[in-house]
């Protein structure tokens, strides 16, 4: 059995791989390249899309309308509703994360997509009580649209179409990092790869309190913590 410590820095390591070619939302080009046919896409349908290190989801208004929720840092700054309404940027995206500021907007399709793949009510299969049905799960959207707080762990995207379409908010995609922090902590072995990381550090870099602190307090508190 491999060990949660070495697969975490495994993924890790892949996503070091990746972020030399990072994208939060890919080009304008691959954008206007790409058609989609909302003709199969029901009202109050689940949609997805995968990005570079996450998916993204949305509630499927019917007339070429998807309801999401996406980090922003415009709404703290403008209350123009044409600025507001235009595509959000990486820049935008990445500064609405960093000061937890989102909103429920509506988007086209293909807008909402950005040139990926969708998938539709992929999640169905993962809450057995069932969907709402669709009118409803649209109206919940459609109540929610405006600015919100954001947070990655408790109110992300995946949240808000959870709330909508099955009455209770989840994200199986922060439920799952979770875990895998908590096999870190519980797995003593973490111990002794994080005393040996601080090890190189101070090696590498000399004694000092940004060196010297992190390679006792991190090791000591997932000790305590296992």
């Amino acid at each position: 059995m491999k060990s949660p410590a070495l697969e975490v820095l495994a993924f890790v390591m892949e996503k070091v791989l990746l972020i030399s070619n990072f994208k939060l939302l890919p080009s304008d080009e691959v954008i206007t390249a790409s058609h989609y046919n909302v003709s199969i896409y029901k009202r109050g349908d689940l949609l997805e899309v995968p990005r570079t290190l996450f998916v993204h989801f949305g509630i499927y208004l019917g007339k070429d309308r998807v309801a999401h929720l996406m980090p922003d840092i415009l709404p703290l700054l403008s209350e123009d509703p044409a600025l507001l309404q235009k595509v959000v940027t990486n820049k935008r995206l990445v500064l609405g994360v960093l000061a937890k500021a989102a909103s429920v907007r509506v988007d086209s399709v293909h807008d909402f997509a950005y040139g990926s793949h969708i998938l539709v009510n992929h999640l169905d299969r993962s809450f057995p009580q069932g969907a709402l049905p669709g009118e409803e799960v649209a109206r919940r959207a459609e109540e929610l649209v405006g600015g919100v707080e954001y947070s990655l762990l408790w109110n992300n995207c995946e949240h808000f179409v959870t709330r909508c379409r099955y009455g209770r908010p989840a994200s199986l995609q922060t439920d799952k990092f979770c875990e895998t922090v908590k096999m870190i902590i519980r797995d003593q072995r973490s111990v002794l790869v994080s005393v040996l990381l601080g090890m190189a550090s101070m090696m590498c870099l000399g004694l000092g309190p940004s060196t010297t602190l992190p390679s006792i307090l991190i090791p000591f508190s997932l000790w305590m913590a296992g």
